[in-house]
């Protein structure tokens, strides 16, 4: 029996409890580099999973790792895979099957809530922890020529039409997903009436945003931000804590007199059946990443949030999440 199980996250779909401290054994210490902590020169060819379709915040995350790993030479090629489906469950189980140790999925807030609608069999337990890499606020736009000035507009039409109301953003009981029902729960509005129409990638869920077949949309900040600047989206509010970097003049949630905030995070996992060594060399390889001047860069350019975490703070970090995700979605009712 290998060590893999001291290693990876004691996960269930319930997140009782963790099982115990994780182990990080190996060869190769957090001070030393990737190249060292392999022993033979580094990751040569690293395949990094997006669990979505191109243009969604998952793509830009997986798409950003790979530039910044390349162009620092921290792995000699890397290569983004798109694999659609389930709010990311579908990568979720691909990952777990996975017999290329030098692979990283990007996930976050979206697969927690994707794993409990969709009742997928495939959970977090079935991977490998590596990092939290980055946090965001969400936006809530509309069509350029919609009559919505703000979020509170947008409600009380929800209020007045339900379910004529149609809001567009990622997978079915994601961070998009759950924000819109929170909004409608502030508003003391039944949850049966809201008109969640999820997509699989940002692109879609923009295009029918610009050609005005929904009412509104949900994503993050930074996916939006060009529409809206350029006049093709109408910016109705975030839902930061504070405003939003890339757009300083659009209002947060609490400014207009609704008590909700929500942020969306993403990291890595990898497969779940690697060894401490492996599971220590990727995680010292998303390490030497996050250290670079070009990984500062892309957060200040899409305006995350250095949310960075590994080891046994990622794991409770996620623990705690799966818990408050779960609660959540009951409370919205999308899950029983």
């Amino acid at each position: 029996m290998t060590s893999t199980r001291t290693h990876r996250r004691r996960l269930s779909a319930s997140a009782i409890a963790l099982t115990g401290a994780i182990v990080l054994a190996g060869c190769g210490s957090l001070g030393e580099s990737a190249a060292d902590a392999s022993g033979d020169g580094g990751i040569d060819s690293l395949n990094i999973i997006v669990p979505a379709d191109p243009g969604g915040g998952w793509d830009l995350t997986g798409r950003a790792m790979q530039g910044v790993l390349q162009d620092n030479d921290l792995v000699g090629n890397a290569q983004v895979e798109n694999v659609t489906g389930a709010g990311g469950t579908t990568g979720l189980a691909q990952l777990a099957n996975e017999t290329d140790e030098n692979t990283l999925m990007v996930m976050g807030l979206v697969m927690l809530g994707a794993v409990e609608t969709n009742q997928s069999e495939a959970t977090l337990e079935d991977v490998t922890p590596i990092a939290e890499l980055t946090e965001e606020a969400l936006i809530i736009v509309a069509p350029a020529d919609s009559p919505y000035e703000d979020v509170n507009d947008l409600i009380e039409d929800q209020t007045e039409r339900g379910q004529g109301v149609s809001i567009a953003g990622g997978s079915a009981g994601g961070a998009d997903h759950i924000l819109a029902g929170l909004m409608l729960q502030n508003a003391g509005v039944e949850p049966e009436s809201l008109n969640y129409i999820p997509y699989s990638g940002g692109g879609e869920s923009l295009a029918a945003l610009l050609g005005a077949k929904v009412d509104a949309g949900i994503s993050g900040v930074a996916e939006y931000a060009a529409q809206v600047e350029s006049g093709e989206l109408k910016a109705l509010g975030v839902s930061g804590e504070e405003r939003s970097e890339l757009m300083p003049d659009v209002p947060t949630l609490t400014e207009q007199g609704i008590d909700v905030t929500l942020t969306n995070w993403r990291g890595v996992v990898a497969p779940g059946n690697i060894d401490d060594a492996k599971a220590d060399e990727l995680t010292q390889l998303v390490t030497d990443m996050h250290d670079t001047e070009d990984w500062t860069g892309v957060l200040e350019e899409n305006a995350w949030a250095d949310a960075f975490l590994t080891g046994q703070e990622f794991d409770t970090f996620v623990d705690e999440e799966i818990i408050r995700v779960q609660q959540v979605l009951r409370d919205i009712g999308l899950v029983e």
